[in-house]
């Protein structure tokens, strides 16, 4: 039977209390007053929470702030009350993170958060059929990274000024650096909006940006076999840098790494190189905001990719509103 798993910050310290009480073994939740007062079944943090669970639980977190955790059990993590995520796992680069997705993860739902740290969520362990939703990022490095995932709904969340750190300064990145198939991923209904923060040292030489996908083959790198048949749909886009002549910012970008200029023609099968980032839907987008809406390596991408019907820089003449799908939940 589905439990369902309550945190609370209490004022005080406290003990993990077992969920063993009659309204966890049905499945009710349990509730806590708005100062936090302790109550029976709750944990203190989330890692103690996901220690108790198992696949199919849900983990309901209370107003405060917390730490996050790496997950490794399929499970629904959701904030009541503008519970807020400011610390977590630190990543290899020394960043802050707060849900890494390791093995084992795979279905878990991220919903209902707001989270204040360098790397908000990262899936660690090509970990698929994640959804991400209902969320607020604020100021991160990078918000959602999914890298070698597939199956992802990252939709219906808030992005509010991003940062820079000698890279990142992305709301939201699908990519692969291990020869993978990354596929089947949506990203839809998503607003991403105010200022680029670079930082003052920063070497530049890129572009921060909204929404990107990325066969990323840098340093001898496997990159990707396929990026294909994701889906870009409906999402808000408004992005201004701080510092553009150091680090500019694009609304939605198309990479392979090993291009610089167009090919021509684009055919398969004609150039070893052939591109891997092809047959991705981008359309309905309001990419207004952003002086640079869609940047494309190379260029011509979008000789193989769906891009159209985005209100700003528009390609593709009017495809059918077929290609692009239902637009996600």
């Amino acid at each position: 039977m589905k439990r369902i798993i309550i945190l609370v910050i209490a004022l005080f310290a406290v003990a993990i209390l077992v969920p063993t009480s009659t309204a966890m073994a049905k499945g009710q939740p349990l509730m806590v007053d708005d100062d936090g007062v302790e109550c029976p079944g709750a944990y203190p943090t989330i890692e103690a929470a996901l220690s108790a669970a198992v696949d199919g639980d849900t983990i309901l977190v209370c107003p405060g702030s917390y730490a996050g955790a790496l997950v490794d059990k399929s499970v629904e993590i959701k904030g009541t009350g503008g519970a807020t995520i400011d610390d977590g796992p630190a990543h290899g680069s020394g960043l802050s993170q707060g849900f890494r997705m390791m093995a084992g993860s795979d279905g878990s739902t991220i919903s209902h958060l707001h989270f204040a740290v360098d790397l908000a969520i990262m899936n660690g362990e090509a970990v698929s059929d994640v959804t991400v939703a209902h969320n607020t990022f604020e100021d991160t490095i990078q918000g959602v990274s999914n890298w070698r995932g597939s199956g992802w709904n990252i939709s219906h969340n808030e992005f509010v000024d991003l940062r820079t750190r000698n890279g990142g300064g992305i709301a939201i990145l699908v990519a692969d650096y291990s020869g993978g198939v990354v596929e089947g991923n949506v990203v839809s209904h998503n607003k991403i909006s105010g200022t680029l923060h670079v930082a003052e040292a920063d070497g530049g030489g890129y572009n921060g940006t909204g929404i990107v996908l990325y066969a990323d083959f840098r340093w001898g790198g496997a990159g990707a076999a396929k990026i294909t048949e994701n889906r870009v749909v409906k999402n808000k886009i408004s992005l201004v840098s701080d510092t553009p002549d150091v680090v500019d910012v694009a609304a939605i970008e198309l990479t392979d790494t090993r291009y610089g200029d167009p090919l021509d023609p684009l055919e398969p099968g004609d150039d070893p190189l052939w591109p891997v980032v092809f047959d991705n839907a981008i359309g309905f987008n309001d990419l207004r905001g952003t002086e640079l809406q869609i940047a494309l390596t190379p260029e011509n991408l979008d000789e193989v990719n769906d891009i159209s019907r985005n209100l700003g820089d528009n390609r593709g003449h009017g495809l059918h509103p077929s290609v692009f799908g239902p637009g996600g939940n």
